[in-house]
């Protein structure tokens, strides 16, 4: 199976989905590409669309490679990650360096707008794959503090380790496509840009509007 974009994979993730609805669930996107998924979920579910700003931990001289990931005062280290085998305050050094990101972008996702509430509400939680499934661990857990029914994770694709992880961290758990060979989420995109800062504002703002709402120039 291979998605088109990320527009494509959210609308076939919201097929998947439909059972939820009834449910009137609240649908968050993890920053970035899981918000453009998401909000083809949330649209096609009639859902509000809000976001859980995830960030990851790298690793020493290879900080595109993740150690595990912080969200929402959470700490989740991916399982072969010993704290020990790291540098001598690397660890609280990367965290403090993360929240500050994770700061802003929560100030620039939002844009003054409150988190949704959550509390007694089914949670569906979207994002574009799942590699080691750190990010998503972390922003299910921080999540939890605000008192859910139930959560529901949600992507298109993951590897087979990481959909096991998060089968013991969510309630429930959909993926349209698990490959043994998974390797990499782009690789089961046609396209897979990097999605902007802007993008991710002007989704989260355009499904904010009230229904029917016009813009003017």
């Amino acid at each position: 199976m291979i998605f088109t974009d990320r527009a494509d994979a959210g609308r076939q993730l919201a097929a998947r989905l439909e059972r939820y609805r009834a449910e009137e669930p609240v649908v968050i996107g993890l920053p970035r590409g899981g918000v453009v998924v998401a909000g083809e979920v949330a649209r096609a579910l009639g859902a509000p669309l809000d976001v859980m700003v995830v960030r990851k931990l790298g690793a020493p001289y290879n900080p595109e490679y993740a150690i595990g990931a912080l969200a929402g005062g959470e700490i989740v280290l991916n399982p072969e990650t010993r704290p020990d085998d790291l540098p001598p305050g690397y660890l609280d050094k990367v965290i403090s360096a993360e929240t500050r990101e994770l700061e802003r972008r929560e100030r620039l996702f939002r844009g003054g707008r409150a988190a949704a509430a959550l509390a007694g509400r089914t949670v569906i939680v979207v994002d574009d794959g799942l590699a080691t499934g750190s990010t998503a661990v972390a922003a299910v857990r921080a999540l939890r503090r605000a008192e859910p029914r139930r959560i529901v994770l949600a992507v298109p694709v993951a590897a087979p380790d990481a959909l096991a992880r998060l089968a013991r961290a969510a309630d429930e758990v959909v993926c349209l496509h698990e490959p043994p060979d998974f390797r990499a989420v782009s690789l089961w995109y046609r396209v897979f840009d990097q999605t902007t800062d802007a993008e991710v504002v002007d989704l989260l703002a355009r499904a904010a509007r009230p229904a029917g709402a016009e813009t003017t120039r």
